[in-house]
């Protein structure tokens, strides 16, 4: 395959790439915006729409597979085919996250939130401008805006830490909250999951603008919550 149809492919599939990356942007967005306004059928459709998320990562993956299969790149060609395999797949799993807060705002069945929403937007705001600037960091192959965006969880995990207290002494207080407070934790942890997922963009953008394989540090390695 000529040089020039080669980066031809690959360009298309790093434009893919960031329409997932929109996708997967708006709908946590729409989907914390439900949760506020608690709007059940924007919720429902948030839900539903999932699978256009993972259709489009399949066909991502697929196109990828495709190229490998045929063309046989190598070097730098490869290594940023197979980062994108496992980018796509952080992206796949955001989306999961953002079809959990849906869930829960059909959970919540229009009822007020436990606690005021306003933390929780500025986590979805937070996490959402940190995947944003990492997939362009990501295409570019901008190792030093990589290398930055991850400190920028710590504000994530600031205010995770602030709506869980928040939510433990609403329970204290009114135990006939317990099970609605259980499910704002789950909508909390998911946006600091996400934020988490995007320093893992992060570490693929440095390895393959520099070839250094790095470790961001971040103050929450636990499991996220299953969908």
């Amino acid at each position: 395959m000529p040089r020039e149809t080669l980066d031809r492919q690959i360009h298309h599939i790093q434009d893919e790439v960031l329409l997932l990356g929109s996708m997967v942007e708006q709908a946590m967005l729409n989907a914390v915006e439900a949760l506020k306004s608690r709007d059940l059928d924007a919720a429902k459709q948030i839900y539903d729409d999932d699978y256009q998320i993972n259709e489009k990562r399949f066909a991502i993956e697929n196109a990828i597979l495709i190229l490998i299969a045929t063309q046989q790149p190598i070097a730098h060609d490869l290594r940023m085919l197979a980062a994108i395999l496992e980018v796509i797949t952080e992206l796949e799993r955001m989306g999961d996250y953002a079809k959990g807060v849906a869930k829960v705002a059909l959970k919540l069945e229009g009822k007020e939130p436990v606690i005021p929403m306003r933390d929780i937007v500025t986590m979805a705001e937070l996490s959402v401008s940190m995947l944003h600037r990492s997939l362009s960091a990501f295409i570019n192959e901008n190792a030093s805006q990589a290398s930055v965006i991850p400190s920028e969880d710590d504000a994530v995990d600031d205010l995770y830490n602030k709506v869980y207290r928040s939510l433990v002494v609403a329970m204290i207080a009114n135990p006939e909250v317990i099970d609605y407070a259980n499910l704002m934790m789950w909508v909390a942890h998911n946006l600091e999951r996400m934020a988490d997922r995007v320093t893992n963009i992060c570490e693929r953008t440095v390895f393959i603008a520099t070839g250094e394989l790095l470790e961001f540090e971040t103050t929450d390695d636990e499991d996220e919550v299953a969908q």
